[in-house]
């Protein structure tokens, strides 16, 4: 039911102008979370990630992605998550210094097997459309992705992010996947 809601509120948007784009390596574990946009007639300029680093045990790597939202007149105006884990802690806030959130790259460790310790994606790095690049920091683990591009003339104004809750003595991932929308 929420693969088929995701699909249409992503069809619908792109009846309106509104594209998506996503990493293309992420895993499969977990649900995909609800899909958060900025307010009105403002766009993404910034994120943030929360990140386990490696610890003596079972790592998860990246657990949430936080956009900041900024009005046409350049007043921050929010911020949007959609599902998030909680190991770890967040890290500092990459702004863009001129402009808007238009590209993703993320990296992501496939499956590690029964007896590896999976952790799923574990960076996200972000270009602004005047091509500066905002690294996550996140831990480097996994491979990354090719640079993914909105539209020409799109900027990036929503996320949805694909997250595995708590397995308790299981193997935790937390962040598998993330699908970012463009306006």
């Amino acid at each position: 039911m929420r693969n088929t809601l995701a699909f249409l509120v992503c069809l619908a948007g792109a009846v309106n102008g509104q594209s998506s784009i996503r990493s293309g390596n992420g895993m499969q574990w977990g649900d995909w979370g609800p899909t958060e946009y900025c307010p009105s007639n403002s766009y993404a300029t910034g994120f943030a990630i929360r990140v386990e680093y490696p610890i003596d045990g079972d790592d998860t790597a990246l657990n949430a992605i936080q956009l900041y939202c900024r009005s046409g007149s350049n007043n921050e105006v929010g911020t949007i998550t959609s599902s998030v884990q909680d190991f770890g802690e967040w890290t500092g806030k990459r702004q863009c210094r001129n402009g808007r959130l238009n590209a993703i790259r993320m990296r992501v460790e496939g499956n590690q097997g029964g007896n590896g310790d999976d952790t799923a994606a574990n960076d996200l790095d972000m270009r602004c459309e005047n091509g500066e690049e905002l690294r996550g920091g996140g831990t480097g683990w996994g491979t990354w992705s090719s640079w993914q591009n909105c539209p020409s003339g799109q900027i990036i104004c929503g996320i949805q992010t694909r997250v595995e809750g708590k397995q308790g003595k299981g193997d935790d991932t937390a962040l598998n996947d993330a699908i970012f929308y463009c306006c």
